[in-house]
């Protein structure tokens, strides 16, 4: 208790240097935790995007994949539109090993009366349905019915407001959870839903290039049956499906998990950099302190104060520095990450999806914690050599 009372006079005695300690442990403990909120954001988005797309091959038009648009309406939220015949669903559904595929048609929506900005109108069949309409199910336990949408988590519309698109009106009846992807700002509904605003469309002047909605679709999600190689399924309805083109859900989720490895690496190695040079600082930060104090720890040690009293005094007055500089580092992080997550996402350009409060409440603890034993380890050398000071000679060197 002794100890307790001595450090946080010796803390409030010389604030510049209190501050000056518990700045630099707040700049370790700011890098620990914004690089590690950032690395699980960009894994739980990765997870999130391979669980949506639910599919083990997307069938899409041959332009889609020239122009990257649809790997960009997930990841980026960027708006398009391309289509195919709706004949290659029979046609995939033909293809040996295809258990499952289901139909999506895509139409880009000008500017919503619900929404600050462009939204992705996505049809599903859902009856065939099978990587959309699980998210749905979880807040609607009925089938989307005519002029019903399922929105994403950043469309800014409640539950039972109608939201008009093409001057149709949409009554928003299920709100989709985060996935912290392009998806977010979807809109899904049904085929009888999309025809009527793919007319709705053609009458504000939007060309689909197709004499019918009706015979529109913009992709076909495929399910691979147990036993057949993904990579043989692909390559045949590669073949078999003229103007089209099958991408491996697979290929299209590496490409981001390379760009989110990247990422990773980049932010381990920043934390590693930061972590040595702030032990180094605070190590020669203490030792410069303890030569600075010798007259101060002199007169205590005449005073009774033995040689491992002080050295716990300056033990405990380095983790008091550290708790003070780590909570300082995790809330200044904070305020830096949660306010502006959605800028962070577009500067990624990848998958970002903020960590669950609890996995972030036992990541801020865990960064405080690591503040103190860095602070304290730091000042273990400085704590040695003042257990070895004389008294008498510290005393004459001050004179």
């Amino acid at each position: 208790m002794k100890n307790f009372s001595l450090s946080v006079k010796n803390l409030i005695r010389k604030p510049g240097r209190t501050a000056a300690l518990a700045l630099l442990t707040a700049f370790l403990a700011l890098a620990v935790f914004g690089g590690s909120v950032v690395v699980l954001s960009l894994r739980k988005g990765l997870n999130s995007l391979e669980a949506r797309l639910g599919a083990d091959i997307i069938l899409v038009p041959s332009e889609a994949q020239r122009k990257v648009s649809f790997q960009n309406m997930f990841l980026q939220g960027m708006t398009g539109a391309f289509y195919i015949d709706a004949s290659a669903l029979e046609k995939a559904l033909e293809v040996e090993g295809v258990e499952k595929a289901a139909p999506q048609t895509f139409l880009a929506s000008l500017k919503a009366d619900c929404c600050s900005i462009k939204i992705q109108v996505i049809g599903i069949d859902p009856e065939k349905d099978f990587t959309v309409q699980p998210w749905i199910a979880r807040s609607l336990t009925r089938a989307l019915g005519d002029m019903d949408v399922a929105v994403g988590c950043k469309v800014e519309a409640g539950m039972g407001e109608i939201i008009r698109i093409y001057e149709q009106r949409c009554k928003v009846v299920a709100r989709l959870e985060a996935t912290g992807t392009g998806l977010d700002t979807a809109v899904y509904c049904n085929m009888n839903t999309m025809h009527q605003l793919l007319k709705a469309a053609e009458e504000k002047g939007m060309s689909h290039k197709m004499a019918s909605g009706d015979d529109l679709i913009s992709a076909v999600y495929i399910k691979v049956k147990d036993g057949y190689e993904i990579d043989t399924v692909n390559s045949q309805l590669n073949s078999r499906v003229r103007k089209a083109t099958a991408v491996r859900t697979r290929s299209m989720i590496t490409g981001v998990s390379d760009s989110l490895a990247g990422v990773s690496r980049t932010v381990t190695i920043l934390i590693i950099a930061v972590w040595a040079l702030a032990f180094i600082i605070l190590l020669l930060a203490f030792v410069l302190i303890i030569r600075e104090r010798a007259r101060e720890f002199a007169v205590l040690r005449l005073l009774g104060a033995s040689r491992g009293m002080l050295g716990r005094t300056v033990l405990l007055e380095s983790a008091l520095c550290g708790l003070l500089g780590g909570v300082t580092g995790v809330g200044l992080s904070a305020l830096l990450l949660f306010p502006f997550a959605q800028l962070i996402e577009s500067a990624l350009q990848l998958p970002y999806l903020m960590p669950d409060v609890k996995n972030v409440v036992w990541l801020g603890m865990g960064t405080v914690l690591l503040s103190v034993i860095v602070a304290a380890l730091s000042s273990v050398i400085a704590a040695y050599r003042l257990s070895r000071v004389d008294p008498g000679s510290a005393l004459r060197e001050g004179n």
